[in-house]
């Protein structure tokens, strides 16, 4: 059927898109948003006015004390409301700005020397809450508000107070920017990415409803003719049977064709199901997994072991608890999967470039099966009782393995 050709090339397009994500680089991991913690260090800046404080070097102490105080305390305030965009543009954000720019101009004007490294501190501040076409004109403004307050303490010194002052403004008002914009264009990718997996589910549904529909069809209608003609006719009974099997056999096999993209999918995807299974049986799931990423045939195989333990620790095991665990080196990747369960088999394995050797009642078909496959890419699987019981199975392949 020509929508059938259609599902394969999109299907094939698909695995070409995911193994170009595999083979290039990592996706990116942004980590927490950042927040107000981030910008609590350059309080230190200020120890310089402390140490002069406390040592007594500070007129009005008191009043030094107090002004000290407030500064951390509005600054605090400031750069924890930074990150929220409601809170950044509420008013009394804006009103705890300005209070912090007149105690640093009171305090500098006042006692000058260290007192003055406020205003860059205020310029930080500035610059995480003011955006957009006012901040080149809030960044002038503080210099030459810090320029003037520094020049009448300390004469040229107030150069660098009013550089520093715009420099640290513009600089935190642009690191901050960005970030926000990265996460924002991170949240659409992701937004996107999950429209367009909603879609394909759908188109497939569709498609695979389509095939179904017109398989069961075409099997009903020649059923009905079967045993109609059953009684008068054997013959001919015969023949639609024989109509039914032929169609059967060619929809498994339209379907399987169908659906092999959506059943090659990345091992991650299969230890989040290997994890979903293990707790809908009541069975604590234990995941870690480590290594560089990994050709597509090699997920695909490591995949089927996971799924295959998965499933037999999940039917026969009894198990409390199963460990899954995924080690890549730079040639080698191995997969573990043990548990602490009751279930016991007799021991397989299979070096390299030989014969699998499977003793009878290892897993059923499964691990046979999965034992000739990984022996013929070069790899080898490992199952029986482990050493502080439970029962355990390791696959392990080489990383660039080519399909088999």
């Amino acid at each position: 059927m020509s929508w059938l050709r259609s599902v394969s090339c999109r299907m094939a397009d698909r695995r070409e898109e995911r193994t170009g994500q595999r083979n290039g680089k990592l996706p990116e991991h942004l980590g927490p948003p950042p927040s107000g913690f981030a910008l609590l260090p350059w309080l230190l800046m200020g120890m310089g006015a402390f140490s002069n404080l406390f040592q007594g070097r500070t007129s009005n102490p008191w009043i030094g004390g107090i002004g000290l105080l407030l500064f951390n305390s509005l600054y605090i305030h400031v750069v924890f409301r930074a990150f929220s965009k409601e809170a950044r543009e509420a008013r009394s954000t804006r009103g705890a700005l300005i209070a912090l720019g007149v105690v640093t101009c009171l305090l500098g004007g006042l006692y000058g020397g260290s007192w003055l490294l406020f205003f860059p501190l205020l310029g930080l501040a500035a610059g995480a809450i003011v955006r957009g076409p006012w901040l080149g004109r809030t960044g002038i403004g503080l210099s030459v508000l810090a320029g003037v307050v520094a020049g009448l303490r300390d004469g040229w010194g107030a150069v660098n107070v009013a550089y520093g002052t715009f420099l640290s403004t513009m600089v935190t008002a642009a690191i901050l920017s960005l970030s926000d914009a990265v996460r924002e264009l991170r949240a659409a990718r992701e937004e996107l990415a999950h429209q367009a997996v909603e879609k394909e589910r759908l188109r497939f549904s569709r498609d695979l409803h389509d095939l179904l529909g017109h398989t069961l069809s075409v099997i009903v209608v020649k059923s009905e003719a079967a045993r109609r003609l059953a009684h008068r006719d054997l013959d001919a009974a015969l023949v639609q049977v024989s109509d039914i099997e032929s169609v059967g056999r060619q929809a498994l096999t339209e379907i399987r064709e169908a659906v092999t993209g959506y059943r090659e999918g990345s091992l991650a995807t299969d230890l989040d199901r290997a994890r979903s299974a293990l707790q809908a049986a009541g069975i604590e799931p234990v995941v870690r997994q480590s290594g560089p990423p990994l050709s597509a045939q090699a997920e695909a195989l490591l995949g089927w072991v996971v799924r295959e333990a998965v499933t037999n620790a999940v039917r026969h095991s009894g198990a409390r608890r199963c460990s899954i665990t995924v080690d890549g080196g730079s040639e080698r990747v191995r997969v573990r999967v043990s548990d602490d369960g009751g279930g016991a088999a007799v021991p397989v394995s299979s070096p390299p470039g030989s014969s699998p050797s499977v003793l009878p009642g290892v897993g059923g078909t499964g691990l046979k099966g999965l034992t000739e496959r990984l022996a013929a890419a070069g790899g080898l699987l490992e199952a029986g009782p482990g050493v502080r019981g439970g029962f355990v199975v390791m696959a392990e392949l080489p990383v660039g393995v080519a399909a088999a």
